[in-house]
Formats: C-alpha cells, sequence, structure tokens
C-alpha cells in the first residue's frame, strides 16, 4: 500500500494521466492497454481483469479450436489480474508516462496458463531447494530499412536490410552507425533493460545483444521488454526489426541464447563455482546440466516454439540439433563457461529469438533443477565439432526436426506435467497443434514455385 502511495503521489505532482499495463501471452507477444490514473489508484493494490481470450488465441488474434481452458463454451469471462509494481518504466517516448507488468493470477499455485505465473510457480519451487536462478538472455535480430506496411507491401521479399554483407563484430560497421548503436544501446538503459554488449552479427543488418544478468524473474521481464521495444524503436525510425528464428535460409538464424546459474538464497554464493574442478564445476552444476541434457528434448517445443523454429535447428548453422554439452564449446547445446564465484555459468544455445522468455526460462530452470534433485549425471563432454558426433548418440538426446514432433515430446512429458501442471501442458500443448494445423493449411511460395507448371 505504502509503494502504492508513493507512486500515485508521484505521478499527481507530475501531472501524469494515465498508465500503460502489459503482460505476455502464451506466445510471448506483449499485449496491454493504457488506463487512466483514477483506474490505477482503484487497483494498484488488488485486482482487475482482461477478457481471458488473451490467453486462449494465436499471434493472429485467431482463437484455438481445441482448448478447454478458454473458448465460447467459457464465454470468456474476465482473466483476474494484478499489477506488478516493482516492474515500473517510465516511457521515454511518451512524456515519462509509467509502464507496469502485470500477471493473471489464479490459486496459490499462480495461474495455471500465464507464462509469468509459470515461470514464478517454477521459481518457488527453486526457492524451496534453496536456490536462487539467475539468467542472462541474448538474442540476435535483424534490422531492415523498411516499415511494417511496406515489408507487407513486398509480401516480405526483396527486403533492404541496414547494412548490407556479412560484417560481424564489424568495427567498421558500429562507426558508421554509431549514432544509432549509442542512441539505441541509451533506450535500453533508459528503460531498465541494460546491455551488457552490442554488436553486428554475421549476416546484412544483423545485430546481436546482451541482456545484463539479473535474478531469473527480472531478468525474463527485461527479455520480454527488450524484444518489443527494440521493435518500437526502429519501427518509430522507419526500419523493422525481426526476432523470427530464420527470415531466410541465405543466412544463420537468430538465437535467443541464455545463461544461467544457481546462487544460494541466503548468501549469494555460485552454487556452480567449484575452484577444484579443472573446470570449475561444482557437484549442483553438473547435476543442473545432466537434468537440461535429459529434459532438452521433452521442452524443446517451449524453447523453440514456432513452425519456422526448426529451419534454424539444423546442423552447421550455428544452431544445436543434439542435446550435447561442452566446455567453452559453441557446437554442443549446453555450453560451459568457466569462471569465478561470479561468472561461472552454462549457455543454454538451443532457444531461438522468438520463443517467449518466461517460457525458455521455467523450461531451463524446470530441467535444470530435476536434474539437481535426481542427481542426474550428464554424459561425456563434447570436445571439438558436436554435429560430427551426432549420428552416434542414442535417439532420447536427438532434438526434434519440427514442431509436431517437439510438441508430441512435450505433452508425454512427465517432468513437464510436474514442474508446470497439467493444465498449462494440456493448453500450450494444444497452442502447438494449432499452430502447426494453422501452416499446413497454407500455400506457402516454395510449394508455388515447385509446382504451380511443371507437376
Amino acid at each position: 500500500m505504502a509503494e502504492a502511495d508513493s507512486l500515485i503521489a508521484t505521478y499527481e505532482q507530475e501531472g501524469i494521466k494515465r498508465v500503460k499495463l502489459a503482460f505476455v501471452d502464451v506466445d510471448g507477444v506483449l499485449r496491454g492497454k493504457y488506463i487512466s490514473l483514477d483506474k490505477f489508484k482503484s487497483i494498484a493494490t488488488g485486482s482487475s481483469g482482461f477478457c481471458d481470450c488473451v490467453l486462449g488465441w494465436d499471434v493472429n488474434d485467431q482463437l484455438y479450436d481445441n482448448v478447454s481452458f478458454t473458448g465460447w463454451h467459457t464465454a470468456f469471462p474476465d482473466a483476474p489480474y494484478r499489477i506488478d509494481l516493482t516492474t515500473e518504466r517510465r516511457l521515454q517516448e511518451e512524456n515519462g508516462v509509467p509502464l507496469f507488468l502485470v500477471e493473471f493470477i489464479g490459486d496459490e499455485y499462480g495461474h495455471p496458463v500465464c507464462p509469468r505465473s509459470r515461470l514464478k510457480q517454477v521459481l518457488s519451487l527453486a526457492e524451496e531447494m534453496g536456490y536462487a536462478p539467475r539468467m542472462a538472455f541474448e538474442y540476435e535480430f535483424f534490422i531492415f530499412r523498411e516499415t511494417a506496411q511496406s515489408v507487407r507491401d513486398k509480401n516480405y521479399q526483396d527486403l533492404v536490410p541496414l547494412t548490407p554483407g556479412n560484417f560481424g563484430y564489424s568495427v567498421l560497421r558500429t562507426l558508421v552507425q554509431s549514432e544509432l548503436f549509442n542512441e539505441f544501446m541509451d533506450y535500453c538503459d533508459n528503460h531498465g533493460f541494460e546491455l551488457e554488449g552490442l554488436h553486428c552479427e554475421t549476416g546484412p543488418g544483423v545485430w546481436e545483444a546482451a541482456i545484463s544478468v539479473d535474478d531469473a524473474l527480472a531478468a525474463a521481464d527485461k527479455a520480454v521488454l527488450f524484444k518489443t521495444f527494440a521493435k518500437a524503436f526502429f519501427q518509430r525510425r522507419e526500419m523493422i526489426a525481426t526476432f523470427m528464428a530464420k527470415w531466410s535460409m541465405d543466412y544463420p538464424g537468430q538465437s535467443g541464447h541464455v545463461h544461467q546459474s544457481l546462487n544460494a538464497i541466503n548468501t549469494a554464493q555460485n552454487l556452480f563455482f567449484e575452484e577444484s574442478d579443472p573446470h570449475n564445476m561444482s557437484d549442483t552444476m553438473r547435476f543442473y546440466i545432466g537434468g537440461l541434457q535429459k529434459h532438452m528434448k521433452s521442452f524443446l517445443a517451449m524453447t523453440s516454439p514456432t513452425v519456422n523454429s526448426y529451419a534454424r535447428l539444423v546442423k552447421g548453422a550455428w544452431a544445436p540439433t543434439a542435446a550435447t554439452w561442452g566446455v567453452d564449446n559453441r557446437t554442443s547445446a549446453l555450453r560451459v563457461i568457466k569462471g569465478g564465484n561470479k561468472s561461472q555459468r552454462v549457455e543454454f544455445r538451443v532457444g531461438s529469438a522468438d520463443a517467449n522468455p518466461y517460457l525458455t526460462a521455467a523450461a531451463n530452470i524446470a530441467a535444470g533443477l530435476d536434474g539437481v534433485k535426481n542427481k542426474i549425471e550428464p554424459d561425456e563432454p563434447v570436445a571439438g565439432n558436436a554435429y560430427d558426433l551426432q549420428d552416434d548418440l542414442p535417439d532420447e538426446l536427438q532434438l526434434s526436426g519440427n514442431l509436431r514432433d517437439a510438441n508430441r515430446n512435450f505433452s508425454g512429458s512427465a517432468v513437464a506435467r510436474e514442474y508446470l501442471g497439467d493444465t498449462f501442458v494440456d493448453h500450450y500443448a494444444a497452442s502447438r497443434d494449432w499452430e502447426v494445423r494453422e501452416y499446413e493449411r497454407s500455400v506457402n511460395d516454395w510449394q508455388l514455385k515447385r509446382y504451380f507448371e511443371i507437376i
């Protein structure tokens, strides 16, 4: 109450008239609305409601036809939500209008479908075990000298990139585009998702951003905001950014890597660090990696959630295709990064830029915690090119090559149901089934070009 009163007093003194609220749907799309300051006063310490259709439709606002949680049969009631007052950001391009993240609320275990609520449930299990997960997200994204209208007018063909050519880690490009790079980094700083690094990646107009490390929930919040705010930043400047996993088969895909570790709750000690080990890996870290490796295939539909995600997961394209791990090995799915007490961590390299950050975090932490709880040993680390070893690996370490197969594994996963709940697993699996069926009932350019005349 005191925090809400303080915020309201500040807003009244500044003449703030409205507040913006935002939440993430199942697909990771940031949705929300403006509310008046009077409305904010009335719900800041309580709750309000959004129509629950927002948890039952796809990225194109089309209602799922196969879910039981919400639908025409439930008459789309309001789903209660609560404002997280700790997530306040001031929108610099809206004269300081406050923005808050909200989450849907349910029983003592949280809302059964809300992605942020599901992550918080997994984090509560981590807390019971004495752990405070830490995370940092990295995203690759392509930028074009196009607008939201022009890409549609062009049918997403012949798009003009921000800059031409392959200029990975280019100092030349950052010098020429220095105003844009610095303005973007300042923009991220000003909205509470500071970047540790930003550089050109290989490909025309592709950048990679490393968001600063934080507690897992705050890190996922930062990642969610970063993706939408980055799109808004460039669109306001007559450009457009995409976080598709693979927008063109001519270039590497766009990743959404996640660095992670476990701290002790009471001491903030990095429990992954063990100085006496050759790779500074503690038993806790080894078991955590064992859980990530064992359950990677089961959680793949959460970390690679679209049909397009699987165009990225091909051999030799800088994306893992099997559940492998190695020490500082960028060809493996899990890259152990040797460091000190603050920097010892593992990088999850499977995730794509199109994934929902809350669900990626929840999947990783759930898998890792299960590994620690059950003392799951990983297999031997990969040395050299992991792609060369893939054919010799057992089936349980082979990652699915399409969303339909990945979703079947997810739906049948006991560990997913244990950590995320049956309601979420059933709802999310149904949403991925819908995604596959929507794709299969479309005719794409490849089919037209291949079959239109000759067949």
